[in-house]
């Protein structure tokens, strides 16, 4: 039997044509799935932005729910031998500073010098002893006799964390010293250094401010910093002071003369700029919400919407979280006179939902009652103000159980099962065509054979009618 490679080229039928055309029809049902699947598709993205918006928003909001905005001061020094820095709880007030004297690390310099780095100091094993004045318990650090030079001494201090810094000091072509700074500053971080196991090194490098001997000598006296505050005397360890002065922190950096000043004055810039900042990220919020339910009408008697309609048009988890939002913008509860956000300058545009800030008349707020404003907008940061609420349903919102992540589990839900129903449907219109394809190719073996046939007989017929 004569085998058909192609169809219809044993039935002489457009059986390839007849089919494709099969196969098109069929596959014309898959064409609602797949609009399914991008219509989720989309969704799926679209939650995605809405919680990227929501998460920058919620940035903005953290940075404005804090109380300290309110009470903020800056500081102001007449001297730049020292600056300073506040905190919330700063009263606004004047001091009278002069600082006499500085803090500074005790610095201890080997008296005998080395003719190079690399060569052993000590004959035998040895143990280096640190001991801090602050009471600290002893550093002991334990040492090779070859490794003993000044490279070696100095890499063991610096490895074994001793509060102490080594470094060595070239001082003349061929003469080499050791020198141990405190890390830190302070009568209390002076130190002694002793050395048991080899004399010869105990001599080079061993220090007591209480005996005679020593093989090192105080190149630099550790000292307390020295000052007075509105003629109170003050004696400090450190250069940076934060516990004299309530919610001040002050940084000496050299000694002044005569009295200076230091001004503390209310600053109402910080919270301005984290309410403009707060106003920015909701508008820019309100942006997201606006284009992810953007509609475009669409002319009578058309079947589907436009293509460029938001992908959440409709969508009632965004259109909850928006309505929820807009109504946290009051503090009816505010213990202040302030209730809403339009009598500090902020109002909003019903057409848009944006918000416009009056600058002068927020500063005016809380140049005048900045306290009243943090009554409103914060509250008591736990239950009540506008960025508290905010907050706590921002957190609700984005939790890993909150109504996106429902809303995303749900879709992402429904795409799987439309890739399973499209999958199905393709296999089960894959073996159709299959089957017809071979039903097809059966129909051309049996024409071709009994085209054969045919062809066979009318020969012989021919062949008979000649012969008589």
């Amino acid at each position: 039997m004569t085998s058909i490679s192609t169809l219809g080229v044993g039935s002489g039928l457009d059986l390839s044509s007849i089919l494709d055309s099969l196969e098109s029809a069929e596959k014309a049902s898959l064409d609602p799935i797949s609009t399914q699947q991008s219509s989720y598709t989309a969704k799926l993205s679209a939650y995605g932005t809405l919680k990227s918006a929501l998460t920058s928003f919620q940035t903005a909001n953290t940075a404005l729910n804090s109380a300290d905005l309110f009470t903020a001061t800056t500081a102001t020094s007449s001297s730049s031998a020292f600056s300073a820095t506040t905190s919330g709880s700063t009263i606004a007030g004047k001091y009278t500073i002069s600082v006499s004297q500085l803090a500074q690390a005790q610095t201890l310099t080997s008296t005998q010098t080395q003719s190079d780095t690399s060569t052993a100091i000590a004959s035998s094993d040895s143990t280096i002893t640190i001991q801090q004045a602050n009471g600290d318990d002893p550093i002991t650090i334990s040492l090779t006799a070859a490794n003993s030079s000044l490279s070696g001494i100095r890499d063991a201090i610096n490895n074994a964390d001793a509060g102490v810094s080594a470094s060595i000091i070239k001082t003349d072509e061929g003469k080499y010293v050791l020198s141990l700074t405190s890390d830190d500053t302070g009568e209390d971080n002076s130190m002694t250094v002793s050395v048991s196991g080899d004399s010869m090194l105990q001599s080079f490098m061993g220090y007591d401010a209480s005996a005679s001997g020593n093989g090192m000598t105080e190149s630099v006296a550790a000292q307390n910093a020295e000052l007075t505050v509105n003629n109170v005397a003050i004696t400090n360890s450190s250069n940076t002071i934060s516990d004299a002065l309530e919610g001040i922190t002050l940084t000496l950096n050299d000694v002044t003369t005569g009295n200076q000043t230091l001004t503390i004055a209310k600053d109402t810039s910080k919270a301005e700029t984290a309410i403009n900042n707060w106003v920015d990220a909701y508008n820019s919020l309100q942006d997201t919400f606006s284009s992810l339910t953007k509609y475009t009408a669409v002319d009578a008697g058309t079947d589907s919407q436009d293509s460029s309609n938001g992908a959440l048009l409709g969508d009632s988890t965004l259109r909850t979280i928006q309505t929820q939002l807009k109504s946290m913008l009051t503090n009816a509860a505010s213990t202040s006179t302030y209730k809403t956000l339009a009598q500090i300058g902020i109002t909003s545009d019903p057409s848009t939902g944006q918000l416009e800030v009056d600058d002068d008349k927020l500063e005016s707020a809380l140049t005048s009652n900045s306290a009243g404003v943090k009554a409103m907008i914060v509250g008591d940061g736990k239950t009540t103000g506008i960025t508290t609420t905010i907050a706590s349903n921002l957190t609700s919102w984005l939790s890993t159980t909150g109504i996106i992540q429902s809303a995303t589990d749900g879709v992402s839900k429904t795409l799987n099962n439309l890739t399973q129903q499209y999958n199905d449907m393709s296999d089960r219109i894959d073996n159709m065509v299959a089957r017809y394809k071979e039903q097809f190719t059966q129909l051309d073996v049996l024409m071709n054979s009994l085209n054969s046939t045919s062809d066979y007989l009318t020969t012989q017929f021919d062949t008979s009618s000649d012969d008589s």
